[in-house]
């Protein structure tokens, strides 16, 4: 499991550029970022090369983030792979609350999802043959 990192911006001109200005001037490097958007606000999610250094540069410019454990599973880049995978999940019961997906490299991708009880799919996942990171 990895750590990523969720910030409720709300939804004003420019909001996000500070977000993104505060992480690069901090020295971290956004590997992921996923936006959902809101009349009012929008949901940022982020995987940094350094989670602590992030939240503490997000904190000192005044902007609220918190961790959280997520799954990243490399998947193959082609048809299906992602179906399969969730496939396996559900026929063991796992609920899936949200995903992301990217590509990475010639052939992979990496799949970022929030599992309820993820600590046991993690191992069902390990067990069918995945790499997790």
């Amino acid at each position: 499991m990895i750590d990523q990192i969720t910030v409720f911006l709300e939804n004003k001109q420019g909001h996000l550029a500070e977000l993104c200005r505060t992480l690069s001037d901090a020295g971290v490097n956004m590997q992921a970022l996923t936006i959902a958007e809101t009349k009012d606000y929008g949901v940022v999610r982020i995987i940094a090369d350094d989670t602590d250094k992030a939240l503490a540069a997000l904190k000192e410019a005044g902007i609220a983030g918190r961790a959280a454990k997520v799954t990243a599973v490399e998947l193959p880049n082609e048809p299906g792979a992602l179906a399969r995978l969730l496939e396996l999940l559900d026929a063991h019961g796992y609920d899936v609350h949200y995903g992301y997906c990217f590509g990475v490299g010639e052939g992979k991708a990496i799949d970022v999802l929030k599992i309820h009880r993820a600590e046991e799919a993690a191992a069902l996942i390990e067990d069918a043959g995945y790499r997790l990171l």
